[in-house]
């Protein structure tokens, strides 16, 4: 697997951070969260007026082979036929990405279907879904560090643009599955409390999910044992989607370089979660937005100690919670930047 260079975030700053947030004309601590997301985002980027300049959104595609065994409500045809509505503007990632203005970038890592003849969909395929995990490895070794490599590309290319801010998302019917066991594995819960509904099955269907999802636990178990559990990289390799795995790599080059990376839901978070075991430095650069309706999810947010900004019940993916989330952070980026100062208000400071 590629090497990230990742180091918590330098606090020597920290310091001159709050004594300016302090001073702005306002009651200190009357800001709230703000204040915090506004001196986290100063030590991400070093600096004392900080920027959220050109934000780029990951739109992850990719299939799962798990899908076969009837662990989601959707058909798998779902995940390509609404990569293509993306490509028409028509997605709940297309509206908020317009709304707060983010560059949307629509990439195929392994949707099942041929998407070549679209040219707003970058083509970074690694294969047509993965396997399925219930019976083999979902990916291979090799796939998984083109998967590592293609996240970590896919960054670059937006810090070359000037992107200071990014949130991933992704689109791959039947990954919640692999969350699941994620969660289960990195967090040492049961894993009948990981397994939900998904994007919306009913409680037979929760059942034959958890199921499906403790036989090939069971499996991985028997051929891996204790060693299985704790090899962070096999887990990922055993169990993941080629867009969760993209964005594990995408989410380490952004804390590698000091982007702000905005975390989404109960996926995005697993893929965190992950991207922590690996780099626990790398959650000084994360902010994770909301707290959705998937069982579990609040959970894995406890597991890092992480407190999101939204609780609005959303469960769609695709990044929408992370995008939902921005204009409180720019509120916080603003606030630093823009308010003034008791001295030169001419207020008195009176604490």
């Amino acid at each position: 697997m590629k090497t990230f260079d990742i180091h918590p975030t330098d606090k020597s700053l920290e310091s001159a951070i709050w004594q300016k947030i302090d001073n702005l004309n306002k009651p200190k601590g009357s800001l709230g969260r703000l204040e915090e997301l506004a001196a986290q985002i100063c030590l991400i980027q070093q600096t004392l007026t900080p920027s959220l300049s050109h934000p780029c959104h990951l739109l992850l595609g990719g299939d799962h082979g798990i899908e076969r065994e009837g662990v989601s409500v959707s058909p798998r045809e779902v995940t390509w036929q609404q990569m293509i509505n993306f490509t028409r503007g028509g997605g709940g990632v297309n509206m908020f990405c317009r709304q707060h203005g983010f560059k949307l970038r629509i990439v195929d890592v392994g949707v099942d279907y041929d998407l070549s003849s679209f040219p707003d969909i970058i083509n970074r395929k690694i294969g047509c879904g993965t396997k399925n995990f219930l019976y083999e490895p979902a990916m291979s070794e090799e796939e998984f560090n083109s998967a590592i490599q293609i996240g970590s590309d896919l960054v670059d290319e937006c810090i070359e643009e000037g992107c200071r801010i990014l949130s991933v998302g992704e689109m791959g019917i039947g990954n919640t599955s692999p969350s699941s066991i994620w969660m289960s594995l990195f967090g040492d819960i049961p894993l009948k409390e990981c397994v939900g509904a998904g994007a919306g099955l009913d409680n037979d269907g929760i059942r034959r999910k958890y199921e499906v999802l403790k036989k090939s636990l069971e499996k991985y178990n028997k051929l891996y044992g204790q060693n299985g559990a704790i090899n962070n990289t096999l887990c990922l390799s055993y169990f993941g989607g080629f867009e969760m795995i993209t964005a594990i790599g995408a989410m380490l080059r952004a804390a590698e370089r000091h982007v702000v990376l905005l975390i989404d839901g109960f996926i995005m978070t697993a893929c965190a979660l992950a991207a922590i075991r690996l780099y626990p430095a790398s959650q000084d650069y994360m902010i994770f937005t909301h707290s959705g309706d998937e069982i579990g999810h609040k959970m894995m947010l406890d597991i890092v100690n992480a407190k999101p900004l939204l609780h609005l019940g959303l469960r769609l993916g695709e990044g929408t919670g992370a995008l939902c989330a921005f204009p409180i952070i720019d509120s916080a980026v603003r606030m630093v930047n823009e308010m003034n100062n008791f001295e030169n208000a001419n207020i008195t400071k009176y604490f």
